[in-house]
């Protein structure tokens, strides 16, 4: 009976988990009656949020792809433009894109941080630039948390006079050279969303050393309200914002990312220990003075070597009602983008292919570990 309850209890790939201390701003709130859109919350959020990055500036907003388009429309990407994006990456990265009738060209990775590759990123501005379309802005990503190649994607746009959005929505907590992912670019990109390493249920946040982005953000984010006693609105706005209650969970939760980062890590060191030794299984790895916050500890399997397919160890997960994903299918090959122009060296469609995100939940008990590697002990056969 044990082990059918056990087994009915579902492992999830990345869940919620609280610190404890949100209940606290959430009462606040409630107590004070800031129950509306904005107040001391989202104020409180910001600024540690900013602080905790070193960041000069930060806004709170509903989710990371509201982030990602007011990053665009700051830096004036219009109809008939093009910005150069990421192609391994979540569709929230790519969307915004076209929200402002621009063309997204997507750019692949190279297989040694599986982000943007700086080689295929110059051939990429080159090319758009012979066509007569230099690029308006460039948006990197850190996958899985994974820093990509900071230094020479920053030189890249600095070479060409491309700001740079950094898309950060998986890597809170992660740094290249002891600086946080986010500061690099001319603005950086998270998201809160409930699988995220913390959460505020649903929300984002765009961050910067440029006050006047951040501002505009803000203005546009809360629909563009013109400074008058009666509403009235030069400009389109958005329902962009983080709500004050929304915000207390994200000010609890802050407070547990150090912890969290160690967690996810602890996580993967779990996973590198039992399947290292596997000929044709390899992981997602930093290197060099990358660290990762590992959001998601994702492995490659080469079925020439292991015999054993990615999809084969997922249903064997789903089987035991454990979630895992496939990595993220690259944006150049959904069919929503299918017209769209891409540089591509075929790395992501290998690892689509070839790839698999374990469950990392930083809230995993050492019961839901013991039935994982249940799992993995028999697909690959370790004794």
């Amino acid at each position: 009976m044990r082990k059918d309850i056990l087994k009915s209890s579902k492992i999830w790939l990345s869940s919620p988990h609280m610190s404890g201390e949100e209940m606290r701003y959430i009462n606040e709130a409630f107590e004070s009656n800031w129950v509306a859109p904005l107040g001391p919350n989202v104020d409180g959020f910001e600024n540690e949020l900013a602080s905790y990055l070193g960041a000069q500036h930060c806004c709170a907003l509903s989710s990371g792809t509201a982030a990602i388009h007011l990053a665009l429309i700051n830096l004036g990407v219009g109809i008939g433009d093009e910005v150069i994006c990421q192609s391994f990456t979540f569709s929230a990265t790519a969307n915004p894109i076209v929200y402002q009738g621009a063309t997204p060209i997507f750019v692949d990775s190279e297989p040694e941080t599986w982000n943007m590759d700086p080689a295929l990123l110059e051939e990429a501005i080159r090319g758009r630039i012979k066509k007569g379309k230099k690029p308006k802005a460039i948006i990197i990503v850190h996958l899985y948390g994974m820093p990509a190649k900071v230094d020479e994607i920053v030189s890249i746009a600095q070479k060409y006079d491309i700001p740079l959005v950094e898309d950060a929505a998986e890597a809170l907590g992660s740094r290249y050279n002891d600086r946080f992912c986010g500061t690099f670019g001319t603005m950086g990109v998270l998201s809160f969303n409930g699988n995220k390493i913390i959460t505020t249920s649903g929300g984002g946040a765009l961050v910067s050393d440029n006050q006047e982005y951040i501002q505009k953000a803000r203005f546009l984010a809360t629909q563009a309200r013109d400074n008058a006693p009666h509403y009235q609105h030069s400009n389109i706005g958005y329902n962009y914002r983080m709500s004050n209650i929304l915000a207390g969970i994200g000010r609890g939760q802050l407070k547990a990312i150090d912890l969290r980062v160690k967690q996810r890590r602890a996580n993967n060191a779990f996973y590198r220990e039992l399947l290292g030794g596997i000929e044709g299984v390899s992981f997602h790895t930093e290197s060099g003075s990358r660290y990762s916050n590992y959001w998601l500890t994702s492995i490659l399997i080469d079925s020439n070597k292991t015999q054993r397919t990615r999809e084969e160890l997922r249903l064997a997960f789903e089987a035991e009602n454990i979630e895992s994903r496939p990595l993220w299918k690259p944006m150049h090959l959904q069919p929503v983008f299918n017209d769209v122009p891409a540089y591509t060296n075929g790395f992501s469609e290998k690892a689509f292919e070839m790839g698999l995100c374990l469950p990392s939940g930083s809230n995993l008990t050492d019961i839901e570990k013991v039935r994982i590697s249940g799992v993995l002990k028999t697909f690959f056969n370790i004794k």
